[in-house]
């Protein structure tokens, strides 16, 4: 509420980046791919969310926020959150050709219906269980993953001169540690930003601003 701008900006920019994608997917014929690139979100959104821990930064210590000042969340520990970002990139890549792996597996290569007919499909399909099982099985293991080396090592990341490796594994202890409220704070994660992710991605642009302050908060509480 104190800085709609900056959070709305973010929000809205995701929006359309998720417009962006799932066009260029459906361009490309291949309608299967929106959804795993969609979950993959979930692997990729900490780092993007380093300007609102910025904003969060700014704002806890009395100094003025605006948009192009929270830019500088990316660049005060640059290269070291360069790095993250590939870790991250390549998780969301694993999983991305992990995903097309199953879709060929269990529906064949020459599954490929239109994309309105598409759900009507896969519900007909035999394979539609054990592909959800096995699919949503391996893309929970990733986003634990995921959850664990970035919830905490990237507000860090922007907070203090550190070295990637050196916030991977404070956030994995911190996750270790504090195991029972951070699968808390990563069920209402998921849900948040599934239920955002339903309207077309429209409620990302409420949900993300309100996750990424909320990170920035759970970072202080938990390494103060």
């Amino acid at each position: 509420m104190a800085m709609p701008q900056v959070g709305f900006f973010y929000g809205g920019a995701l929006v359309v980046a998720g417009w962006l994608l799932s066009a260029i997917l459906l361009k490309a014929g291949v309608a299967w791919a929106v959804l795993p690139a969609t979950a993959g979100f979930f692997l990729v959104a900490p780092l993007l969310g380093a300007g609102l821990y910025e904003a969060s930064r700014r704002r806890e210590r009395g100094e003025p926020v605006s948009f192009l000042l929270c830019l500088q969340g990316f660049r005060r520990n640059g290269p070291q959150l360069a790095l993250m970002g590939v870790v991250l990139l390549l998780l969301h890549l694993f999983w991305i050709r992990t995903a097309g792996l199953l879709f060929a597996v269990f529906f064949g290569l020459g599954f490929s219906p239109a994309i309105e007919t598409l759900p009507v499909a896969m519900l007909r399909s035999d394979m539609l269980l054990p592909f959800l099982v096995i699919g949503t099985g391996l893309g929970f293991a990733l986003a634990v993953v995921a959850f664990a080396i970035s919830v905490i090592s990237i507000p860090m990341m922007v907070d203090r001169d550190i070295s990637v490796i050196e916030a991977i594994l404070t956030s994995i202890r911190a996750t270790m540690l504090n195991w029972q409220a951070m699968a808390l704070w990563a069920g209402l994660i998921v849900v948040f930003t599934a239920m955002a992710l339903v309207p077309f991605f429209l409620g990302l642009a409420l949900v993300l601003p309100l996750i990424g302050h909320a990170t920035w908060h759970a970072y202080r509480d938990l390494l103060r």
